[in-house]
């Protein structure tokens, strides 16, 4: 569940244009018995903290991101973490609210959801893995309260080789978010070999696995160049089948194990070779188990399912249609088990990928159709439709979802967000369409000038990225004179930032190789 809202000062909330009735109400809603702070004032929320001893719980969110939603389903609703909630400081951030993208720079957090522990005098113990199920996340929030050592601390002295640590010490250090890119603790190149030198390491059994798990994981999600150290591919193989194998360790880290099944045999195997059917078969029947386990998730179950799909379609023919026609069903019977509002929003994403997978287009596009009335962010979905369509070859249809998903989208670095998405879809589909990719992306900088913070974080990695996608298509110049359009209006922005702001050096940037 990768993968994911302090909304703050509800006054500021209601007088910040942009920021829709449908979302203040939502994060109003959010379950009413944790006493969330949401006036985005940090520094009252760490005074609060030093004066009454408290660590502050820091979550980073958006009304309409899926994990978000499952975060509020399976954790924020359950009676131990509310307990829990009692004895820190609770901070909601919604990344649409006033200053949310400024704070977010300064906290390093950038993707949704993304949750950090404090200590009072703000220093940083842990960032809590939002994709494991309820029950081990707040154990893993206990064990982080608890913590005389900050996980960093922790860190440094695990690769120092200390034998002073304890087995909650190693607990915290397996379930760190480590594929977390804002993670500052140790560098991307170097976290799958950190990962083997702890798993190596490790006294503690189950820590020692899901250090090494994550290791396989994380190197099999990057580029060979990216991954800084090489898996040795048989004893990966080897450890990973019998981890399969236990259903109980299986179970501990089916985050891990959901999460890109594909990737990681095609990383430790060769293509029909009898190495890959044995692990492909090891853990198809490892996912069978997880997809059935009713204590986990919805949104787990159907992970599970798609990690199916990814084993299945590694085959040239891919799915056969008896595996089809009985995961199509299990899907089906999963999502109208859902009624939650928010859990909605995360299943009938994960089950609406799921169908796609399975080129089940049709089915996932009246599961998306139907819930555009009935999701608080329909937009999203839109979204989605843009995708099926896309991948069946119609362009037209998938512009026209660009477009209604931009249209709908609500709060300012949302309708950022999803104009970026607008304008690159048009380059990639409809590149010779120059008069109506200068027209949308004229309207999102104009946006873009009336937008508080907008080259902080989220933000300015969107307008990153439209600016990458507009070069890229003007590489051969043929586009010039609408790209000097934007790059005068983008001119025009960046000046009236003052000369010591951050912001305008990231907004001068821009269009520059266009």
């Amino acid at each position: 569940m990768k993968l994911f809202s302090i909304a703050i000062a509800v006054g500021l909330i209601f007088s910040y244009p942009g920021y829709a009735a449908d979302q203040i109400q939502s994060a109003k809603a959010a379950h009413a018995d944790i006493e969330w702070r949401k006036d985005n004032d940090v520094d009252a929320a760490f005074s609060l903290a030093k004066a009454s001893n408290k660590p502050v719980f820091l979550y980073w969110g958006a009304v309409w991101c899926p994990p978000c939603n499952q975060v509020k389903a399976t954790i924020f609703n359950r009676a131990d973490f509310i307990d829990k909630s009692r004895h820190f400081v609770p901070v909601y951030l919604d990344g649409d609210s006033p200053g949310a993208q400024k704070l977010a720079a300064r906290f390093k957090v950038r993707g949704y959801p993304t949750m950090i522990l404090f200590k009072p005098d703000g220093s940083e113990i842990t960032r809590l893995p939002g994709e494991v199920d309820g029950e081990r996340y707040v154990q893993v929030l206990k064990r982080a309260m608890n913590a005389s050592l900050s996980v960093s601390d922790t860190l440094k002295l695990a690769l120092a080789g200390s034998k002073k640590l304890s087995a909650e010490d190693w607990s915290l250090l397996a379930d760190y978010s480590w594929d977390d890119p804002e993670q500052k603790l140790i560098s991307s190149k170097d976290v799958v070999a950190s990962l083997l030198r702890l798993s190596e390491a490790c006294p503690n059994k189950a820590s020692a696995t899901r250090l090494y798990m994550k290791a396989i994981v994380i190197s099999a999600s990057v580029k060979p160049a990216d991954a800084g150290a090489a898996i040795d591919k048989s004893q990966a193989l080897a450890k990973l089948s019998k981890a399969l194998t236990d259903s109980r360790i299986a179970r501990d880290n089916m985050d891990l194990f959901t999460a890109s099944p594909g990737e990681v045999i095609e990383l430790l195997t060769s293509i029909n070779t009898e190495s890959r059917r044995q692990l492909s078969q090891i853990w198809n029947l490892a996912l069978i188990k997880l997809a059935d386990d009713t204590s986990l998730s919805k949104t787990d179950r159907l992970s599970a399912i798609s990690g199916q799909i990814a084993i299945a379609s590694l085959a040239k023919a891919g799915p056969e249609k008896n595996l089809q026609n009985s995961l199509e069903k299990s899907i089906t019977q999963i999502e109208r088990a859902t009624t939650d509002s928010y859990e909605r929003q995360s299943v009938v994403n994960a089950a609406a990928h799921a169908l796609s997978d399975l080129d089940l287009l049709d089915a996932s596009d009246a599961l998306l159709k139907a819930e555009l009335s009935r999701s608080h962010s329909a937009y999203y979905f839109m979204s989605s439709l843009g995708a099926n369509a896309k991948k069946r070859g119609d362009k037209a249809g998938a512009i026209n979802w660009y477009e209604q998903a931009y249209n709908a989208a609500k709060g300012p670095a949302t309708r950022l967000q999803w104009g970026v998405s607008y304008v690159n879809g048009m380059i990639e589909l409809a590149p010779q369409d120059e008069a109506r990719i200068q027209k949308i992306a004229q309207q999102v900088l104009t946006e873009v000038a009336t937008t508080e913070n907008a080259f902080f974080e989220r933000n300015r990695t969107a307008m990153e990225r439209m600016s990458k996608k507009i070069g890229d298509w003007n590489k051969e110049g043929k586009h010039q004179a609408t790209v000097q359009k934007l790059r005068s209006q983008l001119d025009g922005i960046c000046s009236k930032l003052p000369a010591n702001d951050s912001q305008r050096t990231s907004c001068l940037a821009l269009l520059q190789k266009s």
